[in-house]
């Protein structure tokens, strides 16, 4: 029987928007008990939107599994149910504004105090310290900052990536690190101090532009849907839609040309006899490219292509992707309850062969604030006995 790996962690998450939701209901999904502290308001990415049958979309993909509490954090009363759900907790996830779990009294320190094996973690825009430290951070704007417009769009505009993705990278950090974290108290029986930047996520992210840069004096250039250093790499139109694909090697490159354009000496042409040769000469590239695959069906495309052996890919709409057949012949899909009714989700992309996934339902506001506060006016009246 297949076991959920964090069953018995137990996480308190002072979270709104995406990065930390993004952390923690990853946490859930492996079986951690996340209760999500939220004002009465509610988390405000539960406002965003109400295309999923009146629920947000980003608040639907970030919460199921986890327990909804309202607790006035400015209040004796929410302040001590905080101070005893971090005791108890294995991980405290937050991502409110600088310095505003401080002033409540559980920042990193204090909160260790409460509980020494806490991992305590922290997820902001810029960071602690330096001059960026209280400036407000948005996605779009922590993109900016990262330098992604500056390689993302076409030559004339740049464009924002079209997922949260400054958000989601963090998250990803936090989820990563809080693992780490978790497997190194095994160890130590401590705990620990994480603290991640969504500007130092992706930056991390960047690596590659900010060495092509560095180091040879030039920016990157934005290329649209091209790869801004190989050719070709990108989409090109056939009749009825869009095929992407890529060249990687120069035996690639020969195949290309003999198998899917039918023009073999196509690929002793002096201009395109290398990848920088070819990037250089893109647009006499493309227009060879393209005299080939505007006189072809996609399917024909996209057949030629695999049989080449050639990378390939069909540019895919929401609704193409929600029916993609490797989706649906991998059973990547079910439904996950919410206030509406059942929604089609799909399960994280991880399968392991001896652990499961948990996949329950996304909470209403309040839901569960009931329990919680019961099972802790329970564990003080057994702590007194």
């Amino acid at each position: 029987m297949k076991n959920l790996p964090l069953e018995g962690i137990t996480v308190v998450s002072l979270e709104q928007a995406v990065a930390a939701p993004f952390a923690t209901r990853q946490l859930a999904d492996l079986g951690a008990r996340v209760i999500k502290i939220e004002r009465d308001s509610g988390d405000f990415a539960r406002g965003y939107d109400q295309s999923v049958d009146g629920m947000a979309s980003y608040f639907v993909w970030l919460n199921r599994s986890k327990e909804s509490v309202v607790l006035d954090l400015k209040s004796d009363e929410g302040q001590q149910a905080l101070h005893e759900l971090i005791r108890g907790a294995d991980v405290l996830v937050q991502n409110l504004a600088p310095g505003a779990l401080e002033r409540l009294g559980f920042g990193p320190d204090a909160a260790l105090e409460i509980n020494p094996r806490l991992i305590h973690t922290s997820i902001s825009g810029y960071g602690t310290g330096g001059s960026y430290e209280h400036k407000k951070a948005y996605d779009l704007l922590v993109q900016c900052e990262a330098g992604l417009l500056s390689v993302t769009g076409s030559e004339a505009e740049p464009a924002k990536v079209g997922i949260s993705v400054a958000d989601v990278s963090a998250g990803m950090y936090a989820y990563t690190g809080i693992l780490t974290a978790l497997f190194n108290r095994v160890k130590t029986g401590k705990g620990e101090v994480l603290e991640i930047s969504m500007l130092e996520a992706l930056a991390e992210w960047m690596g590659q532009p900010y060495f092509y840069a560095e180091y040879s004096g030039k920016q990157q250039p934005r290329t649209g849907a091209q790869h801004a250093t190989i050719a070709p790499y990108g989409p090109f139109e056939a009749s009825g839609g869009t095929v992407f694909f890529g060249i990687q090697n120069e035996r690639e490159w020969q195949g290309f040309c003999a198998e899917v354009l039918g023009d073999a000496p196509l690929g002793r042409d002096e201009r395109f006899a290398n990848n920088t040769l070819r990037v250089a000469n893109r647009e006499a590239l493309h227009e060879a490219i393209n005299a080939v695959f505007g006189r072809l069906e996609v399917e024909q495309a996209v057949a030629r292509l695999d049989e080449a052996g050639i990378a390939n890919a069909r540019m895919r709409n929401m609704h193409e992707l929600s029916e993609h057949p490797q989706l649906e012949e991998r059973g990547r899909w079910v439904d996950v309850g919410s206030p509406v009714g059942p929604l089609r989700s799909l399960r994280p992309p991880v399968t392991a062969r001896n652990s499961a996934i948990r996949m329950d339902p996304v909470p209403a506001l309040g839901e569960h604030t009931e329990r919680v506060l019961a099972e802790l006016r329970m564990a003080r009246s057994e702590a007194a006995g």
